[in-house]
């Protein structure tokens, strides 16, 4: 699955700038990311942002296929007991492939896979006015696989607004007991070079 997500997102960015049918852009926005799964009841979500490259294939007048490399702030808040409190900060490249419907005007509605390779992995805590920083790399799977739902509005300007949830299905931790994924859940706005107005991932 990792392969194919790749080809085609390869595919689709490596596409000639100059045809018609392909939008690029760009995005940035705010993350709510939290860990889901098991003994997660501490965990809280952890607010962060996103931003990247954007482009979009038009494959027909209602449906186009989006991809782009994001990088991404995911991960968890935590508090373990009174006085003792922390996070962990779990930093992506993201590149997600989604099918995009245009369901009305300017309005769209998407679904795909997206993978992850980690980019920076930290804990941090503090107790008690103490507080430090510790790389956890080791302990965090080097790639995510995410699937991703969202809604999209593209405006004739090039601008568009939109939000997307994205659930992991694979593993964060190397060596866990339990099983835990990323959540999260973006708002973003993006803008859409040239006359296309379809990107905007």
């Amino acid at each position: 699955m990792k392969k194919t997500i790749l080809l085609v997102a390869i595919a689709l960015i490596g596409f000639n700038a100059n045809a018609q049918s392909v939008d690029f852009g760009v995005k940035a926005g705010v993350n709510f990311a939290s860990v889901s799964g098991d003994d997660t009841d501490d965990l809280k979500s952890r607010t962060g942002f996103h931003f990247g490259v954007t482009a979009g294939l038009a494959v027909s007048d209602n449906f186009s296929v989006q991809s782009g490399l994001i990088y991404s702030q995911q991960g968890a808040e935590y508090e373990a007991s009174e006085g003792y409190d922390g996070s962990y900060k779990l930093d992506y490249l993201n590149i997600p492939v989604m099918a995009r419907f245009q369901v009305g005007d300017g309005f769209s509605v998407e679904a795909g896979p997206q993978i992850g390779f980690l980019l920076s992995a930290n804990e941090e805590y503090s107790s008690d006015g103490d507080s430090g920083e510790e790389d956890i790399k080791d302990f965090i799977k080097s790639t995510d696989i995410a699937v991703g739902v969202g809604v999209n509005y593209a405006m004739a300007s090039g601008l568009n607004i939109g939000a997307r949830y994205n659930l992991g299905v694979s593993e964060i931790f190397e060596e866990n007991s339990g099983k835990n994924q990323n959540a999260v859940f973006q708002v973003s706005i993006g803008y859409v070079f040239g006359k296309g107005g379809g990107s905007g991932d």
